[in-house]
């Protein structure tokens, strides 16, 4: 489902609209002090694929003063997701990083103010095509191009120190008078395309093991990490994956993660904080588990489903598992425990890998209130398998309408269709804030 207004500063409805909205932040289209408002376009951008990560690319970019004045001097911006950054600066040029806000990762900025006039019906292109990096982290990225004639604005996320650039100038030169087919190229003020890499993501899966008694509540903390090299951007407003956590036998759930809905009484399905994931990043999903009965060492399995990862080619750490020892015997549920043992370190093979940071969760949907996961670090235990597949899915992790604390502003792929289930974004700056 899609973020309801009251939950977002501001409601962006999907990948175009995200574009406009963003450049518009950057200061794309803003009217003049006196007269009519410059109607200025920026010409259309092809997909830009199979960059190497670690490499120089380019593109070209070009404008057109649709109107019929001329426009004396304009402001030309381009951002970049943070797998990209600019290979070369120009000095009329400031740079700068918009932090994360609401569903938009953050951005690499450089706003260039150009000191010449823009006649009413020319075409016109950079002197030369810019020229930009992939980052070793690049993979599913993304251009925006935008023009207008005041100085842009960060926005609500707010920004670095701008720094000025270093080299010659960025100017604009004429390519011709404009005819029909390039008034219907440059149909806005700003343009984006995606920039595909060439990288892999090692996703992984951590579990727990614990021990308790009859009557003994227990946390049992699943991790799922991002070990890269390349950071994942998934579906807008979608989860970047799809954790399952089966329970093991024996126990029931006292409280699930925020992040986590029920498929049954032993089947949940966790979804994540925002649409991508850093490298080095992921989540952490703490369950307080209630021991029943004594069944021995019982375990329950983890697994990722959701949307496909071509990319990953590890399956080693794909599955984990969540293992209690809870004694010998046979026991009932009938009293009410006492918080029972911690997780520990260790399992059945596989290997460990860090999480990224947790996040205060929602009111569950059947198991009380998540709780806060800390900072993902070593533990648990993870068992090989065959790299999941399937489809599914779902939209981002619940916030939680309950929270007490306050929830302050946090930035493309397509959506997984099937049974999936079905999360409401929630902003990064939750996370911070726990």
């Amino acid at each position: 489902m899609r973020i309801p207004p009251s939950r977002s500063r501001t409601l962006r409805g999907g990948t175009a609209a995200v574009a406009a909205a963003a450049l518009v932040a950057l200061g794309a289209v803003p009217a003049l002090a006196a007269g009519a408002e410059p109607d200025l376009g920026v010409g259309t951008i092809a997909p830009i694929k199979g960059v190497q990560a670690g490499s120089a690319f380019s593109t070209p970019v070009t404008f057109l003063n649709k109107g019929t004045e001329e426009v004396p001097a304009v402001w030309v911006t381009y951002a970049v997701s943070p797998g990209l950054k600019a290979e070369e600066t120009y000095k009329n040029c400031s740079y700068y990083t918009i932090s994360s806000y609401d569903e938009m990762p953050e951005s690499n900025v450089a706003a260039c103010r150009v000191e010449q006039p823009l006649k009413p019906g020319v075409l016109y292109g950079t002197a030369k095509p810019v020229s930009l990096k992939a980052l070793d982290s690049a993979f599913r990225d993304n251009l925006r191009v935008g023009i207008g004639v005041n100085e842009p604005d960060t926005g609500d996320g707010g920004s670095t120190d701008p720094v000025q650039g270093t080299g010659d100038p960025l100017t604009l030169v004429e390519k011709g008078p404009a005819g029909d087919a390039d008034r219907k190229n440059h149909p806005e003020s700003a343009a984006s395309a995606d920039v595909t890499a060439a990288n892999t993501a090692d996703f992984a899966l951590t579990g727990a093991e614990l021990k308790g008694e009859v009557g003994d509540k227990v946390t049992a903390t699943v991790k799922f990490a991002n070990k890269g090299p390349a950071r994942v951007q998934g579906a807008r407003d979608e989860s970047v994956t799809t954790v399952d956590i089966r329970i093991p036998k024996g126990t029931s759930v006292v409280k699930a993660h925020g992040y986590c809905d029920a498929v049954t009484k032993t089947h949940y399905r966790c979804g994540t904080s925002q649409s991508w994931v850093d490298v080095d990043g992921g989540e952490s999903y703490p369950f307080v588990l209630r021991i029943d009965k004594a069944v021995g060492r019982t375990t329950g399995e983890v697994s990722f489903s959701g949307q496909e990862r071509p990319f990953d080619r590890n399956a080693a750490n794909d599955t984990a598992q969540i293992v209690i020892d809870t004694g010998k015997g046979s026991g009932t549920s009938g009293s009410t425990g006492s918080t029972g043992s911690t997780s520990t370190t260790g399992g059945t093979g596989g290997s460990s890998s860090t999480g990224g940071s947790g996040s205060t969760g929602s009111t569950s949907t059947t198991g009380g209130t998540g709780t806060t996961g800390g900072s993902a670090d070593t533990g648990g235990s993870t068992t090989g398998g065959a790299t999941p597949q399937t489809t599914g899915g779902g939209n981002l992790a619940a916030t939680g309408s309950d929270s007490t604390a306050p929830l302050a502003g946090m930035a493309a792929a397509a959506v997984a269709a099937g049974g999936g289930i079905i999360w409401a974004v929630r902003r990064r700056s939750a996370a911070r804030a726990n």
